[in-house]
């Protein structure tokens, strides 16, 4: 269908003009090129909107310049704004036409059709939450038979014991088997793992969530199969590339639009208040654990503690002026300088002190795993209310879990998402900015 509306559309805004099959061919052939390393159509059941969203503009993004280049290459005579009109209408359409495709995918399986039958072997507090997923969902297409736990307790949907659910899986037709790796032994798995394959059933493992999984990529050298332990998409040279770009492109704007007249302002406000410097600087933990000096403006009264105590509600150290500039985050600004260096990412992890870093490993397993990105002004832990004073040990265990699930599930768009979530924020006001 894509092609269908590329090749029309070629053929409609050249009407009356030569177009060469060539024209033809390259188009075509570039957009499955390109749709083949931009994953386009990696179209899944669970596959979320923003994931759909991305694609497309990265498919868009990069066929424009592979269309430019034709004219380049065959040395055409390019009437530009024909051709931006071709491109602007071939790419509503086509997302149109993916809009009306996947809404009405989830009306067909609410009909009813296109579904899968799904058991889950196991029940605890990981399995629950998939088991809601399957009733509440349904235009997901999948439909949720019962489950097979070996405990004594009949509950709803309960449908016997693990042994139990081999027979089951045949007789009724099953599509997917999901089991909790913490009510299964090893040797049942490895049973489950064999079953699946000799039955042509899927089998997909819940994790325990207390162990934080995360995804994994399987390589080959030569052929010996290797597991990498954790993949990210900032191991992708060109998102890594990107993310740089976008990073350099937003601070310049930042420093040169608003830090370019708020320190003179700011440095007059803080200096009249307090003695001391304009800019507080503090070591704080990077990429890969690496130290770098972490700029803000500063909002307390010069003591010895800054480098070791955290803001406190009620706090006596903060000026008035500070207390503002930490309401509305604007005592942050003066990082887009540490972004512009490289040391830090518009969006990321929140850096921590060296001396929080120590007591958080202590307490948080795959603490360190934050640390495989650059620390960020605003990160998804901190638009989702995890940000400021560490009270409690639950505090930074949902922080990290915030930027694990940041990490390994990157997109330009969930970026662009926690900036405006942030900037609203800062507008509103939050309960722990203080």
């Amino acid at each position: 269908m894509h092609l269908f509306i590329i090749n029309i559309g070629l053929y409609y805004f050249n009407k009356g003009e030569s177009i060469y099959l060539s024209q033809y061919v390259y188009t075509s052939v570039f957009w499955l090129l390109i749709g083949y390393f931009t994953k386009i159509y990696s179209f899944n059941r669970y596959t979320k909107v923003p994931k759909i969203i991305s694609q497309l503009f990265f498919q868009f993004s990069v066929f424009s310049l592979s269309y430019f280049a034709y004219y380049a290459f065959f040395d055409q005579d390019l009437k530009a704004r024909q051709q931006i009109a071709f491109l602007i209408s071939i790419y509503t359409a086509i997302t149109i036409f993916r809009t009306l495709y996947f809404y009405g995918l989830r009306r067909y399986r609410l009909e009813g059709y296109n579904f899968r039958n799904v058991i889950v072997v196991g029940s605890n507090k990981d399995v629950r939450p998939l088991v809601e997923f399957f009733k509440k969902r349904q235009d997901f297409g999948f439909h949720y038979k019962g489950y097979f736990d070996n405990k004594e307790v009949i509950k709803p949907n309960y449908l016997g014991k693990i042994e139990d659910s081999f027979a089951y899986i045949k007789e009724n037709n099953v599509d997917e088997i999901y089991c909790s790796i913490s009510s299964l032994s090893q040797k049942e798995i490895i049973k489950f793992m064999d079953f699946a394959d000799d039955n042509v059933k899927v089998l997909k493992l819940i994790p325990d969530s207390s162990e934080l999984f995360s995804k994994m990529r399987l390589d080959y050298y030569g052929y010996v199969p290797v597991l990498s332990v954790r993949k990210l998409a900032f191991d992708n040279t060109l998102i890594k590339t990107g993310k740089r770009i976008f990073d350099i492109i937003f601070s310049l704007f930042v420093i040169l639009f608003l830090l370019s007249w708020l320190v003179p302002l700011l440095y007059f406000l803080i200096k009249k208040e307090s003695k001391g410097p304009v800019f507080f600087k503090q070591i704080r933990e990077g990429v890969k654990g690496k130290p770098f000096v972490c700029y803000k403006f500063r909002s307390m009264g010069v003591n010895k503690l800054a480098h070791e105590i955290q803001a406190t509600k009620g706090d006596l150290r903060v000026t008035k002026i500070g207390a503002f500039l930490r309401k509305s985050s604007v005592d942050e600004l003066p990082q887009f300088i540490n972004v512009l260096k490289g040391d830090m990412s518009v969006v990321g992890p929140r850096p921590h002190m060296l001396s929080q870093s120590e007591i958080f490993k202590r307490i948080v397993k795959k603490y360190m795993v934050r640390h495989f990105v650059k620390p960020g002004i605003t990160g998804l832990a901190q638009v989702k209310g995890y940000r400021g004073e560490i009270e409690k040990d639950s505090d930074i265990k949902n922080r990290v879990k915030y930027d694990i699930f940041y990490i390994e599930n990157w997109s330009f768009f969930l970026d662009m998402k926690i900036i405006l979530k942030t900037i609203t924020n800062a507008f509103k006001g939050e309960e722990k900015a203080y």
